[in-house]
């Protein structure tokens, strides 16, 4: 117990050093606010990443994924409890199985969208899938690859194969935070399983769709049962679902989305509660919290960056990058 102790004191230090590093709003403000695409990469030298200043859209994607494997394949290492990094990594892996299903079912090559920052590289993965040796993957990931094989088979529905491994992510997401026994892990889960449940019943409602089809997509686990959330079928009883919650102000901007309003502003309201949240973890000292801080706001950092240099690539006017950008942990 003293030794685990005290490397999550390490490690907590060695995280706690770098987040000086970390993306802040400033520096997304400068980056948004340089001359040029190159100028902005530039303002990246310092924080660990490569020069994308001469780098195409498709480069910068590769950059960028081949960093956040390099940070979560050392932080496995010197990680007291390597399962830590792991409720970040099953993300990739229910991914993968997206991206190897849907492109089995349309006839193309599934290995340029594969991502190696899961459990399993993306074309192990795939050669797992392809042999048939489903026995090697983790059981939950395993029977949730043939059912939602069986359901796109039977349906040919991408949406309703995605629905199926949704709940079996959440679901192993929630087994392992709870093998892990802590009320942060176990509370940021629950949050996360809120967020994906409100947006899908905005967008489920917006649909004009019926009960049984968000019985489909809701997903067990959250602070509000899906019992609750199916009963809230307008727009002033979603919203009252979550008064005094994190997500208020999410289920206030998903009301009005039922009326029209923005899905941009919505969004970027359900990312920034789960931010808010994790923000939290500064407060303490040492343990599984700072790791898992460190490594979402680095997922944050990485979809911040994307979107500032691609669209700073593409021609894209800063402001409209600004109005999409998530808050910072930094």
């Amino acid at each position: 117990m003293a030794n685990k102790k005290e490397a999550f004191l390490c490690i907590s230090a060695m995280l706690r050093s770098r987040e000086p590093k970390l993306l802040t709003r400033e520096k997304a403000e400068r980056m948004l606010d340089a001359a040029s695409f190159e100028d902005a990469a530039k303002l990246l030298a310092d924080s660990g990443y490569e020069d994308m200043s001469q780098m195409n859209a498709k480069e910068i994607e590769e950059s960028l994924a081949k960093h956040r494997s390099k940070i979560y394949e050392e932080l496995g290492k010197f990680c007291p409890d390597s399962r830590l990094v792991d409720i970040f990594k099953l993300r990739y892996d229910y991914h993968n199985v997206k991206v190897i299903l849907k492109a089995e079912a349309m006839g193309q090559d599934a290995k340029r969208l594969l991502s190696d920052s899961g459990r399993i590289p993306g074309e192990k993965l795939l050669e797992i899938y392809n042999e048939d040796k489903r026995v090697l993957l983790p059981e939950t990931l395993a029977a949730a690859v043939d059912e939602a094989k069986t359901v796109l088979a039977r349906t040919a529905n991408p949406q309703l194969a995605d629905f199926v491994l949704d709940k079996a992510y959440f679901a192993e997401l929630q087994a392992l935070a709870a093998a892990l026994d802590s009320s942060f892990i176990k509370g940021y889960a629950a949050l996360l399983i809120d967020s994906s449940n409100l947006r899908s019943q905005v967008r489920t409602l917006r649909m004009g769709k019926n009960q049984d089809f968000l019985s489909e997509v809701l997903v067990p686990g959250g602070n509000i049962g899906v019992e609750r959330l199916a009963a809230a079928g307008d727009k002033d009883s979603l919203a009252a679902l979550y008064n005094h919650t994190v997500l208020e102000k999410a289920g206030a901007l998903g009301a009005e989305c039922l009326a029209g309003g923005s899905m941009t502003a919505f969004e970027l309201a359900c990312d920034n509660a789960v931010n808010a949240y994790l923000r939290g973890a500064k407060l303490i000292s040492y343990g599984a919290e700072p790791v898992i801080a460190y490594m979402a706001a680095v997922e944050s950092e990485i979809t911040a960056i994307r979107m500032i240099l691609t669209g700073r690539l593409a021609g894209i006017a800063p402001q409209v990058i600004r109005e999409r950008l998530r808050d910072m942990y930094a």
